[in-house]
C-alpha cells in the first residue's frame, strides 16, 4: 500500500526559508507524478508544485504564486520529494499536503488527477 508522509513544517518569519519533505512508502516515487498542494484557512486547496521523473523524462510545474521562490526536487537516497521554500510571505501560511498520481499524466494536466494524499504539515509565516 502506497503511503505519503510529510515532515519539516513549522514557523518562520517573513522573508525566511523552510524545507518540507514527503516520503513515499510502498513504491518508488519515479513511478508517480509527485506534487505539493496547500490549503490556507478559509480558502480552497491549491496546487503549488509538481514533478515527474520517469526514465529520460523530467517535468516540473509551479503555480504562479510560488514560481521563482519555491523549488521541488527529488531525493534519491531518502526516496523523498522535497519543497524548498524561500522568501516566504504571510500568504504562504497554510497546511501543505503531499500528493501523488501514478504515471506522468497528472504532471501535464496542471494540478488535476492526484489521488494519493498525505496528512499535511503546517507552515506558518509571521511578519
Amino acid at each position: 500500500q502506497v503511503q505519503l508522509a510529510e515532515s519539516g513544517g513549522g514557523s518562520v518569519q517573513a522573508g525566511g526559508s523552510l524545507r518540507i519533505s514527503c516520503k513515499l512508502s510502498g513504491n518508488t516515487y519515479r513511478n508517480y507524478c509527485m506534487g505539493w498542494f496547500r490549503q490556507a484557512p478559509g480558502k480552497e486547496r491549491e496546487g503549488v508544485a509538481g514533478i515527474y521523473t520517469g526514465g529520460s523524462v523530467k517535468t516540473t510545474r509551479y503555480s504562479d504564486s510560488v514560481r521563482g521562490r519555491f523549488a521541488i526536487s527529488l531525493n534519491d537516497l531518502e526516496n523523498t520529494v522535497d519543497l524548498q521554500m524561500n522568501s516566504l510571505q504571510d500568504e504562504d501560511t497554510a497546511i501543505y499536503y503531499c500528493a501523488a498520481a501514478l504515471g506522468s499524466g497528472a504532471c501535464y494536466r496542471g494540478f488535476d488527477g492526484y489521488n494519493l494524499w498525505g496528512q499535511g504539515t503546517q507552515v506558518t509565516v509571521s511578519s
